[in-house]
């Protein structure tokens, strides 16, 4: 097990020393640092949903399976630590790099609006971040509470039922906590996408002030418009389908 241990601590530290930042590094080449960091964390989000999803009916073969089947629990433990440390420390590097960006960042259109679209990148991926890593404890608390039920004879011999009543009233108040977070995060991806519309919203204002004086361009506006609105339906539509079953899934 140690080995093991010692493998991924170095595949790790071999990972983020691709992503060293260079104090002279010019505004392009932290862009480019940019983008494989975000490839990076992209597919270890991949990875971390993929375990997400796995976790609970990993747990719960290996409590039905008993003593044997532990080691696929410990496993599954141990790549959860090991993915969500490599993916804090790798949003930290892209958030260093973004503020290197900001300092080096010319005063153009472009280079503002790469920086806010590389700022915009980070922010989402540290709420899929978040939200999958409060998905994985809960269905930890969860799996830990149906385990210490299933085993109630052995593991709370003494208890009291009061005792049994305080923790399940603590699995309540975890699951409060736990909505409450959802919920917070629904807020913030809210106020993100507002702002997101006001920005939007100007760049409309300047796109209609070039159609007024460029009528050719009046025609490529019509269709761009029509494709915002179709893709701002369908977002809000499977933004609404996702919270919806998430708040039946942790009410259930």
């Amino acid at each position: 097990m140690s080995d093991v241990n010692l493998k991924e601590e170095s595949i790790q530290t071999l990972s983020l020393s691709n992503f060293v930042i260079d104090p002279k590094m010019s505004f392009e080449e932290l862009r480019k640092k940019a983008r494989q960091l975000e490839h990076e964390i992209d597919n270890k989000l991949v990875a971390f949903s993929k375990l997400a999803a796995s976790y609970g009916s990993v747990n719960a073969s290996v409590t039905s399976d008993g003593d044997s089947d532990t080691s696929p629990l410990l496993t599954g433990d141990q790549k959860y630590e090991t993915i969500s440390t490599e993916l804090e420390q790798l949003l930290s590097a892209l958030s260093e790099i973004n503020e290197r960006m900001n300092n080096s960042a010319q005063n153009s259109f472009e280079s503002v609006h790469t920086l806010q679209r590389h700022k915009d990148i980070l922010q989402d991926y540290t709420k899929e971040y978040q939200r999958t890593n409060s998905t994985i404890k809960s269905r930890k608390e969860r799996q830990q509470l149906l385990s210490s039920g299933r085993n109630g004879t052995e593991l709370m011999t003494g208890l009291s039922r009061r005792d049994m009543y305080l923790k399940e009233s603590e699995h309540l108040v975890n699951s409060e906590r736990l909505i409450d977070e959802q919920i917070n995060i629904a807020l913030d991806t809210r106020d993100h996408l507002k702002t997101q519309r006001e920005a939007f919203k100007m760049l409309q204002t300047k796109m209609n002030d070039l159609t007024n004086r460029f009528p050719v361009i009046n025609t490529l506006m019509t269709k761009i418009n029509f494709r915002r609105r179709r893709d701002a339906l369908v977002l809000g539509s499977v933004i609404g389908l996702c919270l919806t079953f998430m708040m039946w899934w942790i009410l259930a």
